[in-house]
């Protein structure tokens, strides 16, 4: 795509090439190379999920109105679905976390919506890869805790009840899907689906605006309609997917720990 980007010539709608889209951004502050777009909607992100909290929980009403009452769907939304089903009586114990997690996550996605911004964090994979890691290294950190360094390997790789030559073949598949994949996947999830939901969001508004406004022409007018309307329906179905994946991220997080916390077998 970027070689077609460079290639087309200017009068001609040419599609926006991943490179200008996630890696063209300058430096804010001019000489701090790495404080750019995406590092300042992190930071900004961040400041809003603990302003929000603070306002919602700092002094809590017995009977919850306006930001506290908001929060609150939230919070039994992610104790109700994320934390209960898979931490049971630990839940609560960790509501914090999974509640910071829902909601940075949340955050991070919609701002790819927010007219100005139009740019969701998660889509550069760094961010989501930090807060996979920090999980990863917190469910190893409880597994050997509380199941001791052995009882946790053992407990992953050798389920009881199965064959002895089996294990020759589990064993380093459960390793491998445990402390390798399942890390990976959890950051890749998140940020392939907000890579590519941009891409199709910056594609098709550019093709509204090129044949509305930079080409009009008779011809171009209804693929400059189809495009607008493609960008309204997109703009809709990509807030659900980023909902989803958020729900994804800490449901996934609440698995991990339960996990560590319990042993599977």
């Amino acid at each position: 795509m970027t070689a077609l980007t460079v290639l087309a010539p200017e009068d001609q709608f040419r599609a926006p090439s991943p490179d200008e889209l996630f890696n063209s951004f300058t430096p804010i502050i001019p000489g701090v190379d790495w404080f750019t777009k995406p590092v300042l909607l992190a930071l900004l992100s961040s400041v809003l999920v603990i302003g929000v909290c603070w306002a919602a929980f700092a002094s809590p009403k017995i009977v919850p109105r306006g930001v506290q009452n908001v929060v609150e769907y939230g919070y039994m939304f992610v104790r109700d679905q994320v934390a209960r089903p898979f931490l049971g009586k630990d839940a609560e114990r960790w509501m914090g976390l999974l509640l910071t997690l829902f909601f940075l996550v949340l955050v991070w996605n919609l701002m790819g919506v927010v007219p100005v911004l139009q740019f969701p964090v998660a889509s550069h994979i760094a961010f989501p890869a930090v807060l996979a890691v920090s999980i990863y290294v917190l469910k190893v950190y409880l597994g050997m805790k509380h199941q001791g360094p052995v009882g946790y390997f053992k407990n992953m790789m050798f389920p009881p009840g199965l064959p002895k030559f089996i294990y020759v073949l589990l064993a380093p598949i459960e390793f491998l899907s445990n402390l390798i994949i399942a890390p990976f996947t959890h950051a890749v999830r998140l940020f392939a689906n907000m890579f590519a939901g941009h891409m199709l969001l910056a594609f098709f508004s550019m093709v509204g605006f090129w044949f509305l406004f930079e080409k009009l022409t008779p011809l171009g007018a209804g693929v400059g309609v189809l495009g607008v309307v493609m960008t309204i329906i997109f703009t809709a179905f990509e807030m659900f997917i980023q909902f989803l994946q958020a729900f994804l991220f800490a449901m996934l997080a609440a698995m991990y720990i339960g996990n560590s916390l319990h042993a599977e077998h």
